[in-house]
């Protein structure tokens, strides 16, 4: 049973491709895990999440202010977050916010920000 986890929401109306969304996705993975490694209380979930398996899910908005929204959300429940933006050297304008990462922290936290949202 888990009671951390991670969760990755990628923008869905930009049209990346497979490829590209696992770019984002592992950005914000990297930039979570040193985010979650600045303050004790994100460092005591981090192990904790990192001693159970590493849970990660991938859900889906449809634009950016859906993300800035969430974002928002989960700041306010004090959980680590991050937006990540592409450079442009592929697919998509530099600057476009692609993914948000939340987490790792407690699932019933996390789902408070997430649970409605449908998976990739």
């Amino acid at each position: 049973m888990f009671e951390y986890k991670q969760v990755m929401v990628v923008r869905n109306d930009l049209g990346m491709s497979c490829g590209k969304i696992s770019v984002q996705v592992a950005h914000a993975a990297v930039s979570l895990y040193q985010e979650a490694n600045k303050t004790r209380k994100y460092k005591k979930w981090l192990k904790k999440w990192i001693d159970e398996g590493q849970k990660k899910v991938v859900v889906k908005v449809s634009s950016e202010e859906e993300l800035q929204d969430l974002y928002t959300e989960a700041r306010k429940l004090d959980l680590p977050a991050v937006l990540i933006q592409d450079r442009g050297l592929t697919q998509i304008p530099p600057g476009t916010i692609t993914t948000l990462g939340i987490g790792p922290a407690p699932e019933e936290l996390l789902d408070q920000v997430t649970k409605d949202l449908p998976l990739l």
